[in-house]
């Protein structure tokens, strides 16, 4: 059985969920503040956290941020009250996988759990992948091949997260969010023109012209160097 940690202090929820997901073949452990839930996170290991926005003595922003201060890079999927952007953009650039509006049908999140899931082991059986690329989160400064990058705020956080998915496809509406800070909008292109215009930096400094491939219908990825 997979064991995954649902951090809530709704206990009736908690108890209802515990219930579903057993039965769905995962050993589940409950915490029910914010404390606890950090606490028992580090001990680990768990193959999963599920983790309530709104929790008494330490929200699961703060939980979330601490457990990826500490080197806990357990997958997290984020509940979040329903329509509250601020909290899922704050989940994902701090590191959530994944966000789900309460209240939630268990089988929705069964199917996001699976995924994430699906996603991380992907990752783990996967050879690292190498990338002349240096990235300075802290004083957002990047540099290709020794080469510092000229890049505004929304190009150099569009770059940071394309390359904490190095080698994968990651969706228009995901780097909405972590590089504007916001939701995509229809026929908003404000991504495909920043991209493009990180692209030629990138090139401009080396990169080949194909360092950041478009995914039709899909979104961007940024490539690994070549052999």
């Amino acid at each position: 059985m997979k064991p995954i940690l649902l951090v809530d202090d709704d206990q009736d929820l908690s108890e209802l969920l515990c219930e579903y997901l057993t039965a769905e073949g995962f050993q589940v452990e409950a915490a029910y503040t914010g404390t606890q839930g950090l606490e028992m996170a580090n001990e680990g290991p768990y193959e999963l956290i599920i983790l309530d926005v709104m929790l008494p003595n330490m929200n699961g922003i703060e939980v979330l941020k601490q457990m990826r201060q500490a080197n806990i890079h357990t997958p997290v999927l984020m509940l979040t009250a329903k329509g509250d952007d601020v909290d899922r953009i704050l989940g994902l650039e701090l590191g959530a996988d994944d966000y789900l509006p309460k209240p939630c049908n268990p089988r929705e999140l069964l199917a996001r759990l699976k995924a994430i899931l699906r996603r991380s082991n992907s990752e783990t059986n996967e050879p690292p992948a190498a990338l002349s690329l240096s990235i300075n989160s802290t004083r957002m400064e990047a540099s290709y091949h020794d080469q510092p990058l000229k890049l505004t705020g929304a190009e150099f956080k569009l770059l940071e997260h394309l390359s904490q998915h190095l080698g994968k496809i990651v969706s228009k509406e995901d780097l909405c969010l972590a590089g504007l800070g916001r939701p995509l909008t229809k026929y908003d292109r404000s991504v495909d023109v920043h991209v493009s215009n990180l692209r030629k930096k990138l090139v401009s400094a080396g990169a080949d012209t194909d360092i950041i491939v478009n995914q039709r219908g899909g979104g961007y990825l940024l490539k690994a160097d070549k052999d």
